[in-house]
């Protein structure tokens, strides 16, 4: 992964040693084989004994295996690559170094962490803010979606951890006087090969020019791509790759299943597959915004308790979906992929590929939102007809055949009648909501990092449309009344 000037140290734990001889072949690797004696506790670690407190407050007894190996090399002061399967505790694999140093030497803009998805960027901020709430850690989450000035006044006031989406930490190193990060002395990407990927490289780019070049920097995420050594060159000094997994691997406790259907009945297979699992949380993937919309209401209409978050919402309704799901007020959410990364709710039961993800690790991310942190799961991925070739290529990637989620045919399909009916309702619904859309004028487009329509205002007078057309009237579910002059 390095250049051949640059030598890289591998840590590898014992599941990782059979791996070796595949795909490093062109640098030269010192590998270090894990220690006899499993280290058992995070003093052993070395880490302080006020954080180790707070891990106890926490409930984290033991140190997880990326842990184990991250930092004692983190604490060394040497960069470090983590390769570790989701849910396994990657965040406090760098969080715990990172405040360590802070305690030796408090500092404002001590670090910055980059995520890819907002969502993450908040959930990382809540791991800091517990694990530094003894030390008195101040945070700051930066993120699109959520209004410039109040994000400005937070940055003024100097917190130690900027946790920020690439988009709208340049919109503010742009336009924000007096913020800068040249005193920085730590940069954390978290699911770095997204950040790597075209969405954001060129955000990447131009923050590394503004950052110190004599810093330290960790690479976080489950999977890596080639898009990493180029980075590596760039960014990186020696840095020590601590891999706890094979290449790329789900989590052993996960149950995974396939579904063969034709796609016309997708619909009528998910309800039935929620029915027969009633009572379990469930985590439906789709692969566009107006699909995890149009399945929600669909959902809701035949008195499933289901709520969407995707790129085209606002932050706070992102937000509320999110809490309303953590808190099992809802029992169903339907997502795109902004949710496939590093979010973690402890509660999902099963995970369901609704619409299969074109890109094979994309994958590995969905279904391990279940199955975390030691729990068993289910993830159960839809396969029509267009879409088995993508499938075979899931089932290369993590090595394995995956069995057939029994489902019985003539059951689904008495259900055909009752959800086409949901369809049509949610076909109108979702009709009207675009004409709203159109109506509103071209705000404020491109600060959002997961390429949404941004957030638009609401402009008054915005019913001419409805009132020359008719309109859905919100009482009577599908009923269209005409519009009065």
């Amino acid at each position: 992964m390095a250049d051949d000037s640059e030598k890289s140290v591998e840590i590898k734990t014992d599941d990782a040693k059979d791996e070796d001889s595949s795909g490093d072949d062109d640098n030269s690797n010192v590998n270090i084989a894990e220690n006899d004696e499993p280290v058992k506790t995070f003093k052993d670690l070395g880490v302080t004994e006020v954080l180790c407190e707070a891990c106890e407050q926490l409930g984290w007894k033991t140190p997880t295996k990326i842990q184990v190996e991250a930092i004692p090399v983190a604490l060394q002061g040497k960069d470090v690559i983590g390769l570790a399967e989701t849910g396994s505790g990657k965040t406090g694999a760098f969080a715990l170094p990172i405040l360590q140093s802070l305690l030796a030497s408090a500092q404002r803009l001590h670090t910055l962490i980059l995520t890819p998805t907002r969502e993450l960027a908040f959930q990382i901020a809540e791991q800091f803010e517990a694990l530094g709430s003894s030390i008195g850690v101040k945070t700051a989450v930066i993120v699109g979606g959520i209004d410039m000035m109040s994000q400005s006044l937070v940055l003024a006031k100097k917190p130690h951890i900027v946790i920020a989406t690439p988009g709208r930490l340049i919109d503010h190193l742009e336009n924000t006087k007096g913020f800068s990060l040249r005193a920085l002395k730590f940069l954390v990407m978290d699911e770095a090969d997204r950040i790597l990927n075209m969405d954001f490289e060129t955000e990447v780019d131009k923050i590394l020019k503004v950052i110190p070049r004599d810093r330290r920097t960790f690479l976080f995420s489950a999977t890596m791509t080639k898009k990493v050594a180029k980075l590596q060159r760039a960014a990186l000094k020696d840095p020590v790759k601590c891999a706890v997994n094979t290449k790329y691997s789900t989590v052993e406790k996960l149950q995974q299943y396939y579904v063969f259907i034709p796609s016309k009945y997708k619909d009528c297979y998910l309800v039935s597959i929620i029915n027969e699992l009633a009572g379990n949380s469930f985590m439906i993937f789709c692969s566009t915004c107006n699909n995890a919309q149009r399945v929600a209401l669909l959902l809701r209409n035949l008195g499933i308790t289901a709520i969407p978050l995707h790129g085209q919402m606002s932050q706070n309704k992102r937000l509320g979906s999110l809490n309303k799901f953590k808190s099992k007020s809802r029992s169903v959410l339907l997502a795109t992929d902004v949710a496939s990364r590093g979010l973690d709710i402890p509660h999902v039961d099963c995970v369901i590929n609704y619409d299969i993800p074109t890109h094979s690790k994309d994958y590995i991310h969905r279904v391990g939102r279940t199955a975390r942190a030691g729990r068993s799961g289910k993830s159960i991925t839809f396969v029509t007809q267009y879409d088995v070739e993508l499938f075979q290529r899931i089932e290369t990637l993590i090595g394995k055949k995956l069995p057939a989620f029994p489902t019985q045919e003539e059951e689904v399909m008495m259900l055909v009648e009752r959800v086409s009916e949901a369809q049509r309702f949610a076909r109108i619904v979702s009709l009207r909501e675009q004409g709203e859309k159109r109506k509103r004028p071209r705000g404020e487009e491109g600060d959002d990092t997961e390429q949404s329509s941004g957030v638009r205002k609401k402009v008054r007078g915005g019913l001419k449309l409805e009132k020359q057309h008719g309109q859905v009237d919100s009482g009577h579910q599908g009923v269209i009344r005409p519009g009065r002059p």
